[in-house]
């Protein structure tokens, strides 16, 4: 026996009120979506936007996550159950199932609607995303490890997790046949975080984002995406019907964001260098003054 194994044996609930169960992962989830807020709000203020301009991104954005990550669940891992009654992508959303390529998807359309009320390019929209996109998946998989989900294979490396929860029978007794598993999670998380700090840095030390359009969520999208490919090898399938296939699901659906990644950081470097790095914010601004001197002409007619 490994005397560096860890025992995880959390409880994935953080408190219950009546019949409700208030478990860590949905506090993973807000503790993502308010710090990917915050760095937004840096960023925006940063680059001279007013806050309309982030309490209108954060509600497309998060809507889009949210619906892009249960759509996405239930499209690519159980659609024989969901598209025969699909009521339950919404009565079901308390049992869990939440996809990050689904919510990646749904994160795209909500930065469009949002650049595109905003006066924004799209692009643009997408390389500010990027760059809080892998702490919040980071703190996400964070909320995976609390509930015990997303294990990996068995593994004899000191730093292996049992993870009770997993198993059939949970007595103390039996603990010692409870095989220590990568934590598959927390490689997760560890890479995402080095994916954060490396595009933190090309967007505040390089300018990148505004030099570069594209580049950051080039990165962000290689960051993302080929740590899930390379880390799936050592988790176990999450559904059935993955067994027997090379790459599973959520490798298969990886690969086209890669591609679109290296497609992003290879067009960002080919094109010129943008040299007037102010124009997007105050164009955008302009737009802004002339709405607000139409409706306050509206309001001087009423």
């Amino acid at each position: 026996m490994n005397l560096l194994t860890i025992i995880w044996d959390w409880n994935p609930v953080l408190v219950t009120i009546g019949d409700l169960d208030i478990r860590w992962y949905g506090l993973m989830w807000a503790i993502g979506i308010l710090a990917a807020e915050r760095i937004c709000a840096w960023s925006f203020k940063r680059e001279g936007l007013p806050p309309r301009t982030l309490e209108s991104g954060f509600l497309w954005i998060v809507l889009g996550t949210f619906i892009g990550a249960r759509v996405g669940h239930c499209l690519f891992y159980e659609p024989d159950v969901y598209l025969a009654e699909p009521w339950r992508i919404i009565t079901d959303i308390r049992q869990g199932g939440m996809a990050s390529h689904g919510a990646t998807i749904g994160i795209l359309l909500g930065i469009w609607i949002f650049t595109r009320l905003n006066h924004l390019p799209f692009i643009w929209g997408i390389d500010r995303i990027a760059i809080v996109a892998p702490l919040s998946g980071a703190v996400i998989r964070l909320g995976n490890l609390f509930n015990s989900e997303i294990v990996g294979y068995p593994t004899d490396l000191p730093w292996g997790f049992k993870f009770p929860l997993c198993h059939e029978d949970r007595t103390i007794e039996l603990l010692a046949d409870v095989p220590a598993r990568h934590p598959a999670q927390l490689y997760e998380a560890l890479c995402y975080l080095i994916t954060f700090a490396i595009i933190l840095w090309l967007y505040s030390k390089r300018d990148l984002g505004r030099r570069r359009p594209g580049l950051l969520f080039g990165v962000a999208m290689i960051g993302i995406f080929l740590t899930r490919f390379f880390i799936e090898f050592l988790k176990e399938r999450q559904e059935s019907f993955e067994d027997g296939w090379a790459l599973d699901m959520g490798q298969l659906l990886s690969i086209p964001f890669i591609i679109f990644g290296i497609y992003m950081i290879v067009r960002a470097m080919l094109r010129p260098e943008v040299k007037d790095v102010n124009a997007v914010v105050e164009y955008a601004n302009t737009m802004y003054a002339r709405e607000e001197k139409a409706k306050s002409k509206k309001s001087k007619k009423r």
